[in-house]
């Protein structure tokens, strides 16, 4: 990408899609084609194409999508696979149509088999079932690199799919009934402080281990293999290293300088008991995270502080 090139970023007011857009600006891009939910539904195939044949874009982060938690994946699945493939293909056939000259696409690691071995390297995909809670979004998400990799094929497109591990960081969302469970045990904490509860209740046994990155260390990942990889293959981004939720409450409680007790509540699902993934191949290429996982929990309260 060129310092003046014209960058599109979808979903540019969530939690991915803000912070690609504070790095570009950061690392001196100044051409931002920017669109919220009110302005361009990017549902409407109409609506998509028309923005792409006026703005004409020629680099593309595909960062919007519908996302939540355990809860929301379980209540409101058909709407996890119907908005995030509707997002998708009208976005990547638009890049397409539209002579887009690179496209990022973003997926999850929930793609990857529910009992996947662990590090999840890259050609687990499709190795085994997914996790049940959220299969519907996990599909979505797979069709959308499977058709990256089929416009690369067919069409000679440069369309590339990263695989962040769990994210939080400023702009999250912390609403309680549909956000992971990093901004959910952030917010439970505060409040529990400020309320002088004895007790904080925490869904599952404890045990279930996660990756947490940075949400500004996975932008400066995009930017940097925006810049750096033109592969059809899938790539993993994350810290390569792992925590329980147990281990993650205690660091949170410690932050936040909550003194109660924890409770943990084991008749609510674990989810996956583990999901730490393979970054060997975006570390050979010269990308590591730095934001340690106590920093950034202190950088997401006090932005949580100041912005509730």
């Amino acid at each position: 990408m060129e310092k003046h090139s014209k960058i599109y970023v979808a979903g540019h007011k969530g939690l991915v899609g803000s912070a690609i857009v504070r790095a570009l600006k950061t690392q001196g891009y100044s051409k931002f084609i920017l669109r919220s939910h009110q302005e361009l539904d990017l549902v409407k195939q109409s609506s998509v194409f028309e923005f792409f044949e006026i703005e004409k874009p020629e680099y593309v982060f595909l960062a919007a999508a519908k996302v939540g938690g355990i809860y929301a994946n379980n209540t409101y699945p058909a709407d996890f696979i119907y908005i995030n493939m509707q997002i998708e293909c009208n976005l990547i056939h638009a890049s397409y149509l539209y002579g887009v000259k690179k496209l990022l696409f973003l997926g999850s690691s929930c793609i990857y088999p529910k009992f996947a071995p662990q590090p999840m390297k890259e050609e687990y995909l499709l190795d085994g079932k997914l996790e049940p809670t959220n299969e519907p979004y996990a599909i979505a998400k797979i069709a959308g690199i499977k058709m990256c990799q089929a416009y690369n094929r067919q069409y000679g497109t440069n369309f590339i799919s990263v695989m962040p591990t769990n994210l939080y960081g400023p702009n999250d969302n912390f609403d309680l009934q549909n956000s992971h469970v990093l901004p959910a045990l952030i917010r439970k904490f505060v409040e529990a402080k400020e309320s002088k509860l004895p007790n904080v209740i925490v869904w599952g046994t404890g045990k279930p281990r996660r990756e947490f990155l940075y949400v500004d260390d996975l932008a400066d990942a995009c930017i940097f293999l925006m810049n750096n990889y033109n592969n059809s293959e899938i790539i993993n981004i994350g810290v390569g290293e792992d925590i329980s939720i147990m281990e993650l409450a205690n660091i949170i409680k410690e932050e936040v300088g909550y003194k109660g007790n924890i409770v943990y509540d084991s008749s609510k699902p674990d989810g996956t008991p583990r999901k730490l993934l393979d970054v060997s191949k975006i570390n050979a290429l010269g990308w590591k995270a730095r934001t340690s996982l106590r920093e950034g929990i202190r950088k997401t309260i006090n932005w949580y502080m100041e912005n509730r």
